[in-house]
């Protein structure tokens, strides 16, 4: 019995290995047509590793910079064991995210499947996808101005503020986690930082987080199989909140998403599992990290800075002493915007989107054979300075003039996968920027630098140095 299990196991080794040869090997191969140059790398592996090499967020990086100018903007390479063509190109990428479900589909890793779910949205496809969408995106229309969200999201921020009362400096990426989880776990599932569900759930999502960007392992103790068991239990956790809301949903006064979510009929009770677990997500890791980049970019420009502050100078002087703001003092940020709009393209939070070819694709000159991985790079658009004057430079007023619904301009990706939760997530910048600009000032040191890996992060957290200000 050992011997036959030895024997499958290195069979199937074989034949995987032997797979992955053949799937480097056979499109140099064979004659496809017209596929864009580039270069396949090492066997396997491919170029990967150099893809995946750290580099400021806010600059190209030494792969993109080396394979452009050898092979222009649109090029092929071998990516996350796979064929890939890597567009560089505004008209491309845009062509590609506009032709979602007919001539590409989401196409991410395997791995990732494990940890976020086969029905979460972020890797459903098709009609899966469409009905999740589809409930998110009613969701947010009808939350977005609703006086109790944005109140629980000013009340969360002044809350945080004001604990720094009496420190010098702080940690702000853990501040800004901090704010963003408190916020989307009220709004979500109705839970408030006191209650002993939120800190366990903080707990198996953190545990989750860390498994999302590990190496994908199986194996007891590894963070990629923590994590699968994270998402177990917190799946666990909203199944019991999801049984208790319809055992009280008579009786029930309140407005969370779930309170909505639970009264959906066409959502499986995973889906509405899954569609928690990706509000989090979104809400929690992609928001703060905004709200940092944001932060960051201040620092480093007091022109920007000082223009901001006499904006919500003066939103704040059109209010009552302590009176909450509302929908319309939010649309009457327009630098604030213009600001969140330039940290969004400078820094570039979502660098790419995984795709796949459907079927073979003509674009202009180029074929991209059907099979093949597709990655539209959104930071090489965002920083090509024959799309952006001084694409190099941190300049919200740019956006005075420029439309931000441009294809040169895709933060939250596009078409049918544009990111629903893009609104709610400046409203809550916008509202903790208005506290803090009242309240603080401050400095960061100048090597704490948000790094692509390709995810985003602040090597030290990004430490600011405050000083108080009054009004």
């Amino acid at each position: 019995m050992a011997g036959g299990i030895w024997l499958v196991l290195i069979v199937g080794t074989f034949g995987f290995v032997l797979g992955l040869i053949l799937n480097h090997l056979l499109p140099l191969l064979l004659r496809l047509g017209p596929v864009p140059r580039g270069s396949f790398g090492w066997p396997i592996l491919g170029e990967t590793l150099s893809f995946l090499k750290p580099h400021p967020s806010n600059s190209l990086g030494g792969f993109l910079k080396d394979h452009c100018s050898r092979y222009g903007k649109v090029f092929k390479s071998h990516l996350f064991l796979s064929p890939t063509v890597v567009s560089c190109d505004e008209e491309l990428n845009y062509f590609i995210l506009q032709n979602e479900g007919k001539l590409f589909e989401c196409s991410y890793p395997k791995p990732i499947h494990g940890i976020l779910g086969k029905a979460s949205m972020l890797v459903a496809v098709g009609d899966t996808h469409k009905r999740l969408r589809t409930v998110a995106l009613s969701l947010i229309t009808i939350t977005k101005s609703k006086p109790e969200f944005l109140n629980d999201i000013e009340t969360t921020a002044i809350r945080i503020l004001h604990s720094w009362k009496d420190k010098s400096q702080v940690i702000f990426c853990q501040e800004a986690r901090k704010f963003t989880f408190n916020v989307i776990v009220k709004q979500v599932l109705g839970l408030t930082p006191d209650e002993p569900q939120t800190s366990r759930i903080l707990e198996d999502f953190l545990t989750f987080m860390r498994g999302l960007i590990s190496l994908p392992l199986y194996i007891p103790g590894t963070p990629y199989a923590r994590a699968v068991q994270a998402r177990s239990r917190i799946s666990s956790t909203v199944k019991a909140i999801i049984e208790e809301r319809n055992r009280n949903s008579g009786n029930s006064t309140r407005s969370d998403f779930l309170e909505i979510l639970v009264r959906v009929n066409n959502l499986t009770e995973e889906e509405k599992v899954s569609f928690v677990l990706d509000s989090l997500l979104g809400g929690y890791e992609t928001t703060s990290l905004l709200l940092a980049m944001v932060v960051h970019f201040l620092a480093l420009s007091p022109p920007a800075f000082q223009q901001l502050k006499v904006e919500h100078q003066k939103i704040r002087s059109m209010k009552q002493k302590g009176e909450n703001l509302n929908w319309e003092d939010y649309q009457r940020m327009e630098f604030t915007q213009n600001v969140i709009n330039e940290a969004l393209r400078y820094g570039n939070i979502v660098k790419f989107v995984h795709r796949k070819a459907l079927k073979d694709v003509k674009f202009k000159d180029y074929l991209i054979p059907s099979g093949w991985k597709v990655l539209p790079l959104f930071s090489a658009v965002h920083l090509d300075p024959t799309l952006h004057a001084n694409a190099f430079q941190f300049d919200p007023w740019r956006w005075e003039s420029q439309d931000q619904m441009r294809k040169n301009f895709t933060p939250f990706g596009g078409g049918s996968r544009c990111c629903p939760g893009s609104e709610l997530a400046k409203v809550e910048i916008a509202f903790f920027l208005h506290h803090l600009v009242l309240s603080f000032r401050w400095r960061s040191r100048d090597d704490d630098l948000p790094i692509a890996y390709p995810y985003v992060e602040f090597q030290r957290g990004m430490v600011l140095y405050l000083d108080h200000c009054s009004i």
